[in-house]
């Protein structure tokens, strides 16, 4: 039996539990596309589905292109736009250009929406049902995500080099960050547990592998299991800096509590992960998060609808994009 078929009843209640919790938003609305496009979630399943089916590491990538899409100007599909002669979009920018990935599942969504219902659902609609259609195919929560965005005209490289968090930052930057747009500390705690399923580029971690800090020597509270199995994939050689290594080596497919378990155990791989249990009030609540699922489950969904709800565009405003690539 597959892992969702086996998380299935967990599943379903998590999504009754956080639809009690979460309040509807004054802008979007949860049944927004029932008349206009009553197919959308059936084809945006479908759609990501297919494409972990081949390649399981595109679960993380939607739903890590779906948070930097929101973090920088909100959502507005601002990071699905390429570059123009007037414009230096977001793809380019630090955090994006060798990392994001995931365009062509969003295109080749947008394409089958666009047969079934025309000129109907935006682009940062389909990403953010993307995103929560990957957490939930990989065995995590359904939350209810409200709908109605439109898509932004523009996109700023300028904007996404300064917004969007960086494993290097100490916790206090990457908070910041979060609450400059209206998140909590809470939300720095629940969002990071999206590391449960992904991959990093060795240069994001190597310095605790090997000089820590400056020290010549490897990062002493590192799980010392974890770090010889990081040294093998993340040899101390500038050629091993791109190569991958999972967030979660025990479920690195699979959507659940663990990334909390392995920060409890030293054995976060990233150090802007592991500083989680650094500080007590964030400590306390990966402590819970590792000893209930249902807990994270249901923060989750509801901290997933609060980044899907900073800076929309909605209403007259903006468009609805025929390619999500460029501007109508």
């Amino acid at each position: 039996m597959s892992t969702i078929n086996l998380l299935r009843p967990f599943v379903l209640v998590s999504c009754w539990f956080i639809l009690q919790c979460t309040l509807l938003s004054a802008q979007l609305d949860y049944r927004f596309y029932d008349e206009t496009c009553p197919s959308l979630t059936r084809i945006v399943r479908s759609g990501v589905r297919s494409a972990i089916s081949n390649d399981t590491r595109m679960a993380a990538s939607l739903l890590r292109l779906h948070f930097h899409d929101c973090i920088v100007n909100g959502c507005d599909g601002s990071i699905l736009l390429d570059d123009t002669n007037t414009m230096k979009g977001e793809k380019g920018a630090n955090p994006n250009k060798n990392s994001l990935r995931g365009f062509e599942v969003v295109d080749s969504i947008k394409t089958d929406v666009e047969k079934a219902c025309p000129s109907t659902v935006s682009c940062t609609d389909i990403l953010a049902l993307a995103a929560r259609e990957a957490v939930f195919l990989s065995g995590g929560p359904c939350y209810p995500l409200p709908m109605g965005r439109r898509d932004g005209l523009t996109a700023s490289e300028a904007a996404a080099n300064q917004d969007i968090p960086s494993p290097f930052e100490p916790l206090d930057n990457i908070t910041a960050k979060f609450t400059s747009k209206g998140l909590e500390k809470k939300d720095v705690v629940v969002l990071s547990g999206a590391h449960t399923i992904g991959f990093a580029q060795c240069f994001t971690f190597k310095s605790r592998l090997f000089d820590f800090d400056g020290t010549g020597k490897p990062d002493s509270s590192l799980d010392a299991s974890l770090l010889d199995n990081l040294q093998q994939t993340c040899p101390n050689q500038p050629d091993s800096n791109t190569n991958l290594a999972p967030l979660d080596r025990l479920t690195k497919n699979r959507f659940d509590n663990l990334y909390y378990t392995n920060l409890v155990n030293n054995s976060g791989v990233l150090q802007s992960d592991q500083a989680l249990m650094g500080h007590n009030d964030t400590a306390s609540m990966v402590v819970n998060y590792s000893k209930y699922p249902f807990l994270f489950y249901r923060d989750f969904g509801v901290s997933m609808v609060k980044l899907g709800n900073l800076g929309v565009v909605t209403g007259q405003n903006g468009e609805i994009r025929k390619n999500c690539r460029v501007v109508n």
